[in-house]
């Protein structure tokens, strides 16, 4: 991996103050690991409280509206996110657009509101078990992802992430071939390039997320053009989430 690693676990609806002790774990590790960047996406309940912890950490969302302020009942805009102290947020997950019903622009719309309230962007991609068996994944995710990501902006090498998840591999413990990885990465990085240049489009980050555990982490990033991880299951312990963030710094290393 030629740039920092990016190491993010996303909590998804889990977490409580009582998780705050794996957080502020996680925090201490971390200032001993700089060669890696680390983050947390806990839910909206705790961003301020882990940011109020945090040290080192990156502290971020799991999503947001694509609307400023209004009367949209239980949505929590950019703005606010960033006024409990997130830095980033995640948009376009395979839970949102699978069991939310999120199309592409709604995506592209969020993603638009999230630079515009300051914040860096995660912006994941990834097919069904149906749509690899078929052959059609490369082509479905790069298609996915040109109708997700936002128009060039200043800054997209610092402030743009891509995640590729493939559906069929979050949460079930399989995970993809390297060499599955490493393709769809190449093929995620031509578009990147495309749309935003050589120079941006070659700085933005790809992580892969499915599956990671500290027991595959360290050929899973090891895999080509993948740029870190977004860790789900696993990274709601420091012991487990830190195991990965280990096996980025060793391959920093090596």
């Amino acid at each position: 991996m030629a740039l920092r690693p990016f190491i993010v676990g996303n909590w998804k609806m889990n977490g409580t103050r009582a998780m705050l002790a794996e957080a502020r774990a996680i925090d201490r590790s971390a200032q001993r690991l700089m060669k890696v960047e680390v983050a947390l996406a806990p839910p909206y309940t705790l961003i301020h409280a882990v940011h109020k912890e945090a040290e080192q950490i990156g502290v971020g969302a799991q999503d947001c509206s694509a609307e400023s302020d209004g009367a949209f009942t239980g949505d929590v805009s950019a703005a606010m996110i960033a006024d409990a102290g997130a830095k980033f947020v995640i948009l376009g997950h395979s839970e949102r657009r699978q069991g939310h019903g999120e199309s592409d622009a709604l995506v592209r719309a969020k993603a638009d509101a999230a630079l515009e309230a300051g914040l860096k962007l995660i912006v994941c991609c990834g097919e069904t078990e149906a749509t690899r068996d078929a052959s059609g994944a490369e082509a479905f995710v790069v298609r996915q992802l040109e109708g997700s990501l936002p128009e060039p902006f200043e800054g997209v090498g610092e402030r743009l992430s891509v995640a590729y998840e493939p559906i069929w591999a979050i949460g079930t413990g399989r995970t993809p071939t390297v060499d599955d990885i490493a393709a769809m990465h190449r093929a995620i990085r031509a578009l990147l390039v495309e749309r935003y240049g050589e120079e941006e489009g070659g700085a933005v980050r790809i992580l892969y997320g499915g599956s990671v555990k500290p027991d595959n982490a360290r050929e899973l990033l090891g895999a080509d053009e993948v740029g870190g991880a977004l860790v789900g299951g696993a990274s709601l312990t420091a012991e487990s989430f830190l195991g990965i963030v280990m096996a980025a710094a060793d391959l920093q290393d090596a």
